[in-house]
């Protein structure tokens, strides 16, 4: 068994994965809570990819992250009044959070886009050339997500030195971390939704002057840039490491997702951090299966996560 989590760590680094990411993710937070007690919005910073961006901004705003889902097919009310940090504002986002995911499920599968394992494999400074000429090169569709926009804005959450969201800019390659110091500016709700913009699926968001689109096509959990130096504790979940691509046309993503975390691991450890990644078990891969995307799945995912958060909560 591996070791429980029985506090917060200082920063909570949440990693892109689809529909289903999204519900694991929420799973697990849950069931460490129910065991625990963890408050994950109290955790120091939250850094977010694709849809583990809309997890961490939602966390950010005082969402707790399972209110209300255990219930299967219809979508539920996310986030009881109680549980909101702006009480006034709970009828905004009531019943609106499964809409938003399903909606977005596209948008956070981030790394089924063609140019992510391009991205993963090839090195700076030549990897940010090779980016931004496939990213430029392609089609640049029109569609957006309305759900999720109104989603974002209803939660209010603003950019105040906790969340970091991850995007990559469409005409140069680079990453840009919206919410650290000297990022662009640009609204909360603005940049999860780059954060989660598809290439060749989505339309590119336009912040300032620039074009922004997935942070995954980066990294599918940008953990190096955990604000944590020495002695902070990080804590990394990653919805794309699970088992069960192993074996399917997923298997390389699979394999991307590991190499580019324990990268990132060291990184963030030769700074003096302890850093923890937990990726699905046996049985949350199980059902959740290969396709990431797979919104028939979403009660099944969130039921799994929240069942080894549990374990993981249990001393």
């Amino acid at each position: 068994m591996p070791r429980p989590i029985l506090h917060r760590p200082d920063v909570l680094v949440l990693g892109a994965g689809g529909t289903l990411g999204i519900a694991w993710l929420r799973g697990v937070l849950a069931g460490i809570e129910d065991a625990a007690g963890v408050d994950w919005r109290a955790c120091e910073h939250f850094v977010g990819t694709s849809a583990g961006s809309i997890v961490a901004a939602s966390l950010a705003a005082g969402l707790r992250p399972g209110e209300g889902d255990d219930l299967p097919g219809e979508l539920p009310d996310a986030v009881a009044s109680a549980d909101r940090a702006d009480p006034a504002k709970a009828g905004e986002v009531d019943g609106r959070w499964w809409r938003a995911a399903r909606a977005a499920s596209a948008w956070a599968g981030a790394l089924t886009a063609p140019v992510a394992p391009a991205a993963l494999r090839v090195a700076e400074p030549g990897g940010r050339i090779v980016r931004a000429a496939v990213l430029s090169a392609s089609p640049r569709p029109r569609r957006r997500i309305p759900e999720l926009d109104r989603f974002l804005r209803g939660l209010g959450t603003r950019f105040d030195g906790r969340l970091r969201v991850t995007a990559v800019d469409r005409s140069n390659g680079r990453r840009v971390v919206f919410g650290a110091p000297g990022a662009p500016r640009g609204s909360v709700a603005k940049a999860v939704q780059a954060s989660c913009a598809v290439p060749w699926l989505f339309a590119p968001v336009r912040i300032g002057d620039r074009d922004y689109v997935d942070g995954g096509v980066w990294s599918p959990s940008n953990l190096d840039v955990a604000p944590a130096g020495r002695g902070a504790e990080v804590l990394c979940l990653m919805p794309t490491a699970n088992p069960a691509a192993a074996r399917s046309p997923f298997g390389a993503l699979r394999a991307a997702t590991h190499a580019a975390a324990l990268a990132e691991m060291q990184a963030l450890r030769a700074r003096g951090a302890r850093v923890r990644l937990i990726a699905p078990d046996a049985e949350a891969g199980r059902l959740m299966g290969a396709n990431l995307m797979d919104a028939r799945r979403t009660g099944d995912a969130f039921r799994a996560g929240r069942a080894q958060g549990r374990r993981l909560g249990t001393g």
